[in-house]
């Protein structure tokens, strides 16, 4: 009874929402690795991809091109973890240990040494690594999500990677 629920619920959508929802699902796993690389939590993570949804939907008449539609979203979602951290901030709430249960795909000893070194990088760098290398993005479609010059992204992706292999050098990862 459920589903025919939901699927009388779809019918009645227009096209265009249709579409949006189409196109939200297709980009739901890319959102939700990123939002997890920068929060750390699966809850806080799908907490931020339906965030980024709604904020989305509310704003999907000020894309002008729909072609860039996923880095438009991807862009929102980036801001939608800012915007998260800073609260986080804020509050000083403490930060759960991280070794624990939150990084339960990981498996490999090398991997966990990895994402502890990330986290010891600039933020900037991070996000510039995280889109580059965990969500094979070319520089220039980096360049179009951040908002920033592919210059500046290539500098701030050699620079993230001399941290992350200083912080791995440290930890003995290398």
């Amino acid at each position: 009874m459920e589903n025919t629920w939901e699927g009388e619920r779809v019918r009645l959508l227009s096209e265009q929402e249709q579409l949006f929802i189409g196109r939200v699902l297709e980009q739901k796993k890319i959102l939700y690795s990123i939002a997890y690389s920068y929060l750390r939590s699966e809850a806080e993570a799908l907490e931020m991809v339906q965030e980024t949804t709604y904020r989305a939907w509310v704003k999907r008449y000020s894309l002008k091109d729909g072609d860039r539609f996923a880095p438009w979203l991807t862009r929102i979602l980036i801001n939608c973890c800012k915007d998260e951290l800073k609260r986080r901030k804020r509050l000083a709430a403490p930060v759960p240990d991280r070794a624990g249960g939150g990084l339960q795909e990981m498996t490999s000893d090398r991997k966990l040494d990895m994402e502890r070194a990330l986290e010891g990088v600039k933020p900037k760098y991070r996000q510039v690594l995280v889109l580059k290398y965990y969500r094979d993005m070319t520089l220039t479609e980096i360049a179009a999500v951040l908002g920033k010059p592919e210059g500046t992204v290539k500098t701030w992706l050699n620079k993230g990677l001399k941290q992350l292999r200083d912080k791995m050098r440290i930890r003995g990862g290398l």
